[in-house]
């Protein structure tokens, strides 16, 4: 049962008093059986009076004891665990935190004089494992607060764990003055992890299971990756008919949601990475991801322009052979020509219709134009085969080419006149002269 505590003995007490109290052991725990051995004791002594409590008080009696007869007499403060030894000690069979406090033996000489001694018992109980309670567990970052709570039914010291190890003094400015609350005002990332409070006292120790903590923040330093490299504000040149796959990354906690953007209008997809493939001039063109975080409402964006690359190779004509001669076929053999071709066509003389000899359509096959002699034939490389030549044939032939991006490209090539013969075989190509 609990008594009134007192931490020091009253002053009068003290005063030329030669007993003194010691507890044994000095800083039991509960259940432990604790003696009260008493020190400085002079004469002979005819009774005991032990007092749990601050005064001579009967309601603080705990027992009398006559040494001559070994009789003990339970007080009004006896809980059933004390008993006073024949040397005036006290035993308390297993002490109880309610136990605690200030202990006064009186005795009581031959002469009928008394005499006090004091002394003071601590017994510490075993603590309970404590309870860490959080206001929340997912904070967003620099705008949220946390508030943790450590509850112990103990008033026992209390200390914190962070991750496992002793709080940082940054965290601990924010304690409570019994160490107990934890406030921390626009939560960091930093302080994102595994909290747990310990209660101690000088016998027993007890940590709380682990609170969670997840601080919410970003998308900051959204960027665009390509190959593990970063191109957000950089042009991405790319060959015809090849592929790219951009990845959007950045900082951010939860993972973000992915919107990509092509020249400012949504795509149909919600990944972390875009696939460009075969690439065209329908595909240039500036990509933007958004990033999006559900958590914090907050986004970010990276672009990145995408183009074709330029041309590098020279279209030109080669005849095949190399000087036919007439009644022979020939063929004027381009080389190259553009990958990303749409549709092309060849005439007699300069690029108009009624001198169109054939033209190549989309799906491979080629039609005859106004010019069409009959002898002519178009290839998929854009050459053309001009069958038994005659003098007819001598001149200028034009191949004009559309690419799929809408480039053209025109090149003239000239059979010299006289045409070939037997008798003095002469043909030539020619590019026209070049413009200032």
């Amino acid at each position: 049962s609990a008594r009134p505590r007192a931490l020091t003995p009253p002053a009068f007490l003290s005063a030329g008093a030669e007993i003194s109290i010691t507890p044994e052991p000095a800083q039991p725990a509960e259940g432990d059986n604790v003696t009260l051995t008493v020190h400085g004791l002079s004469g002979e002594v005819l009774a005991y009076n032990w007092y749990a409590g601050p005064t001579l008080s009967l309601t603080y009696l705990v027992a009398s004891y006559i040494v001559s007869t070994g009789d003990e007499t339970p007080g009004p403060a006896h809980t059933g665990r004390e008993a006073v030894r024949p040397d005036g000690g006290l035993d308390i069979r297993g002490a109880l935190p309610g136990h605690s406090g200030t202990y006064i033996l009186q005795t009581l000489n031959r002469q009928l004089q008394t005499d006090v001694g004091y002394g003071h018992v601590q017994v510490y109980e075993i603590l309970a494992q404590p309870v860490v309670t959080a206001n929340n567990t997912a904070l967003v970052e620099r705008r949220d607060t946390l508030r943790l709570a450590c509850s112990s039914p103990s008033p026992a010291e209390v200390r914190w764990f962070f991750n496992g190890e002793a709080l940082p003094i940054a965290i601990r400015l924010g304690q409570s003055p019994d160490g107990r609350v934890l406030t921390r005002h626009g939560v960091r990332r930093e302080e994102a992890g595994a909290y747990q409070c310990e209660v101690w006292n000088p016998v027993s120790v007890s940590r709380s299971e682990p609170v969670n903590l997840t601080v919410y923040y970003g998308p900051e330093r959204v960027a665009i990756l390509q190959d593990s490299t970063t191109r957000t504000g950089c042009t991405i040149k790319l060959d015809f008919n090849t592929s790219l796959t951009l990845w959007c990354v950045s900082q951010s906690c939860p993972e973000p949601e992915y919107v990509w953007a092509f020249n400012g209008r949504a795509l149909k997809n919600g990944q972390d990475h875009l696939n460009i493939t075969s690439m065209t001039a329908a595909q240039e063109g500036t990509y933007t991801c958004i990033a999006k975080n559900p958590k914090t409402l907050l986004s970010g964006s990276a672009s990145v322009v995408v183009k074709l690359s330029a041309a590098a190779v020279v279209m030109t004509i080669v005849p095949v052979p190399a000087r036919p001669m007439e009644g022979q076929d020939v063929t004027l053999t381009v080389q190259g020509y553009p990958k990303d071709l749409l549709v092309y066509a060849w005439y007699r003389g300069p690029a108009s219709e009624p001198g169109r000899l054939l033209s190549q359509l989309p799906s491979g096959n080629w039609i005859a134009g106004p010019a069409h002699t009959g002898r002519e034939v178009g290839f998929a490389n854009c050459s053309l085969l001009v069958q038994k030549l005659n003098l007819t044939d001598a001149g200028r032939y034009t191949l004009k080419t559309v690419t799929l991006q809408g480039k053209t490209e025109t090149l003239e090539v000239e059979l010299f006149w006289p045409l070939l013969s037997n008798r003095q075989p002469r043909l030539g190509v020619d590019r026209p002269p070049a413009s200032n």
